[in-house]
């Protein structure tokens, strides 16, 4: 296993969550737009570190479309979970499926729901975050249901986080 270190982006204390200003497909890196003003810069810096070391870019979101790293995860090899909230919109989305329906990627998307408001939204793996192929860790209360019953399908077994544990 390699490990790249790329450089330190002092202005950008979020930088150091590079899961959600870009995404890896099979073809390589796309930059998402965080719906954050104050994150929106850390895409490119990362695509451009990612192309630095040979990292190729399958794709961008422009306009009006954000979308984060944070909201999305694999379900398997063919198919991307993608959480619906105040940090990916309907227009990530739909340029998220452009870019995917070229290596006949499908998309499931699942709402997340308002819970504290726009400024507390939790991202998708804020809420159930896969451990391994068939596991992931769920918290039940926050978790778009449709999505649980799509982990039932696929017999990914989960692990319930008690609601008394989840603030910690």
């Amino acid at each position: 296993c390699l490990v790249e270190v790329l450089p330190e982006s002092l202005e950008l204390a979020d930088a150091i969550f590079v899961y959600d200003p870009v995404f890896m497909g099979p073809r390589g890196a796309i930059q998402l737009q965080c719906a954050k003003e104050v994150r929106r810069p850390e895409g490119g810096l990362l695509m451009r570190d990612l192309g630095a070391i040979g990292v190729p870019m399958a794709g961008a979101l422009y306009g009006d479309a954000v979308a984060d790293g944070g909201d999305m995860f694999w379900l398997d090899e063919r198919t991307l979970a993608v959480g619906r909230s105040y940090r990916t919109n309907k227009e990530g989305v739909a340029q998220l499926r452009r870019i995917f329906a070229q290596d006949g990627i499908d998309i499931l998307t699942f709402d997340l729901p308002h819970a504290l408001g726009p400024d507390f939204c939790l991202h998708l793996m804020s809420v159930i975050s896969p451990v391994r192929d068939d596991l992931a860790v769920v918290y039940p209360a926050e978790a778009p249901a449709a999505l649980l019953q799509e982990l039932a399908v696929r017999e990914i077994a989960t692990i319930e986080v008690p609601a008394e544990e989840y603030p910690s």
